[in-house]
């Protein structure tokens, strides 16, 4: 499978999904500059961390102009898989490829910890593997990081099974203690209704592989290379 990791300027988790997707799940991975107006033939494109163009105005706001982002939007028009992780996630819901918007933390802090996650759902590329009874621990590292939307687009969002993921405690229960940044219904990450776009705050990426002392999002990468295997076949 050939992916695509797209580079904006200020972001700095490109090179930890280069490595992931490369040198951990053995995929083959090229970089996607900002400026380029269109891209190879690709199986999936990624959106990663860090603070595209600084994060003014509002995260992700500037970086939904870049020349790629219309390449981006014609693969995902097409049917192409497109993930992005915390401000990848932020640039998805502003360029209006998920639904709603990543608001400042409650805290008006940034907050960089470990949280816990529950998978909500298996119907999507990156749940599709993912034990629903299982918790797993995912770091987060962000200022906007809480997911709002009017009540019609959050009922529509769980009534499609669009909801991927919700901050949980270490037992799996959803509880307002367990939500890091105020995010509407504890939600951590979603899908489009052609479940071909996903997007969520915390970072698998960083918790993939025994040196890092942490696999839980080992699981993630494996769902979504095994369902760009089964939609290739």
């Amino acid at each position: 499978m050939k992916f695509g990791v797209v580079v904006f300027p200020g972001s700095n988790c490109d090179d930890d999904m280069v490595h992931v997707l490369g040198d951990v799940m053995g995929q083959d991975v090229v970089k996607l500059w900002h400026k380029n107006t269109d891209m190879p033939e690709l199986d999936c494109v990624v959106l990663p961390g860090g603070f595209s163009y600084g994060d003014y105005v509002r995260a992700g706001a500037i970086a939904q102009f870049s020349p790629i982002m219309k390449a981006v939007k014609a693969f995902a028009a097409s049917g192409g898989y497109v993930f992005g992780v915390c401000n990848g996630f932020q640039i998805l819901c502003e360029s209006h490829l998920l639904p709603g918007i990543l608001l400042h933390n409650d805290s008006q802090q940034f907050n960089c910890s470990n949280v816990w996650l529950k998978t909500v759902t298996n119907n999507s590329p990156i749940t599709s593997g993912l034990d629903l009874d299982k918790p797993l621990k995912i770091p987060i590292a962000h200022a906007e990081g809480r997911f709002f939307a009017d009540a019609k687009t959050l009922d529509a969002l769980e009534a499609n099974d669009q909801v991927l993921f919700r901050y949980c405690t270490a037992d799996g229960a959803v509880t307002a203690a367990a939500n890091p940044n105020g995010a509407a219904r504890n939600i951590a990450g979603i899908c489009n209704e052609k479940r071909n776009v996903f997007g969520m705050m915390p970072h698998p990426e960083r918790a993939a592989e025994p040196v890092l002392g942490n696999t839980d999002g080992l699981g993630l990468f494996e769902s979504l290379i095994s369902t760009l295997v089964m939609s290739d076949e």
